[in-house]
């Protein structure tokens, strides 16, 4: 379910009923005015008019609230709250002091309405507009401590929220951007690595088929060892696009860890990192290696989909029932870790390399697990392979 903030207009029927609700709710201030219209001794016309101005009032709000996000220039806000401030002069000045609470709401949509720039200006004179009108109503100043701190909190709490929602929305965008970024970087270094990988044994292969082509028939031994020859390029070919491809390179965690708090902090997320990796001089390179694929894919996804604050990453060896091993943990905050169950970082979650079931395939292989799912308030990804060497049992008997 997504709703709409301050600042951005309800873009479908679910979320203008949720606006409308949300407003509506504190529309319950105007029980004053409400009550005065009703046992405030009035005349039958005064009553009349007094209920056409307040209904005007509200609506005219509601036209102000609703319409935000839509483009409008600050200056049509700003007249459509000119608006509102003449209607609550008026009927604070014609009908008493219980209408004084209609500048609260002026106060409160300058601030949801306009950027901080203005709202800084118009607040203060709508609260100082408050005090001189409640100043010049009888029994006003009874009612001015009760209305003032309220408009003047009111209005720069929605401004700042206002402000709050606008940075988290660009905060969004930027980390959008960052993950776009990366896959273009991805997608270069596979058209680089490519072009240079098989631009070079493609021209051998050529060459080699033209010249076997020569030898033919006359020279079929010669012939056999260039068709040798493009067997062996071509097979060393086949190796080297799938090593570009899945990124293979054997990573190293502290590679990994390096390249993990670049992109963290490149995206905003506050990254708590181990200072110094433990000592791998003897942890097998395959276990090391699966435990920089498991850091590397779940910062990834940290990333482009948790949408996480902070992530934390430990790396530490412990003594378990089997032997040394090494855990390492990645925690974040964020709420949209479904990414990696997905497929991780844009694959299938059933494909090897991608997503949960790609690690757990690796961390299988050299005798590890993978345990991965949410933990309070965000996403914990824990990987745990042995630091020794895996021996097979043997058998007491043939």
């Amino acid at each position: 379910m997504s709703g709409v903030g301050i600042g951005q207009r309800p873009q479908n029927g679910r979320q203008r009923a949720m606006k409308f609700l949300w407003t509506g709710i504190w529309l319950a201030y105007l029980s004053a005015p409400v009550t005065d219209l009703l046992h405030g001794g009035h005349s039958a016309g005064v009553r009349l008019l007094g209920w056409i101005g307040l209904a005007a009032f509200v609506a005219w709000y509601f036209a102000l609230i609703f319409r935000t996000g839509r483009g409008e220039t600050n200056r049509l806000v700003l007249g459509s709250l000119a608006v509102l401030t003449a209607q609550s002069t008026i009927l604070a000045l014609t009908l008493g002091r219980e209408w004084l609470v209609l500048f609260v709401y002026v106060s409160v949509a300058s601030g949801a309405a306009l950027p901080l720039r203005l709202a800084r200006l118009t607040i203060p004179a709508c609260s100082a507009l408050l005090t001189a009108v409640a100043l010049s109503v009888p029994g006003g100043e009874a009612y001015l401590a009760s209305l003032l701190l309220p408009a003047l909190l009111g209005g720069f709490s929605m401004a700042g929220v206002r402000e709050l929602i606008h940075t988290t929305r660009e905060l969004r965008e930027a980390r959008a951007t960052v993950a776009q970024l990366a896959a273009n970087e991805e997608r270069l270094r596979l058209a680089r690595d490519l072009h240079d990988l098989l631009g070079h044994s493609l021209s051998l292969i050529t060459l080699k088929s033209e010249l076997a082509g020569r030898m033919l028939p006359d020279r079929a031994e010669e012939a056999a060892r260039q068709v040798a020859d493009i067997e062996q390029v071509s097979r060393q070919a086949l190796v080297d696009v799938r090593e570009a491809v899945t990124g293979y390179r054997r990573p190293r965690l502290a590679t990994e860890l390096a390249g993990a708090r670049d992109a963290l902090t490149a995206a905003g997320i506050t990254a708590e990192l181990p200072a110094a990796v433990p000592d791998l001089a003897d942890v097998p390179d395959d276990t090391e290696s699966a435990l920089a694929w498991a850091l590397r894919e779940a910062v990834t996804n940290v990333v482009r989909h948790s949408g996480a604050h902070r992530c934390s990453v430990d790396l530490v060896r412990r003594q378990t029932l089997d032997g040394p091993a090494l855990e390492l943990t990645v925690d974040d905050d964020g709420t949209g870790a479904g990414g990696i169950q997905a497929g991780g970082s844009g694959g299938s979650g059933g494909s090897p390399g991608t997503g949960l079931t790609g690690l757990t395939e690796r961390l299988e292989k050299v005798g590890g697990t993978l345990e991965a799912g949410p933990a309070g308030h965000g996403f914990r990804l824990v990987a745990r392979a042995p630091a020794a060497p895996v021996t097979p049992d043997i058998g007491s008997g043939a």
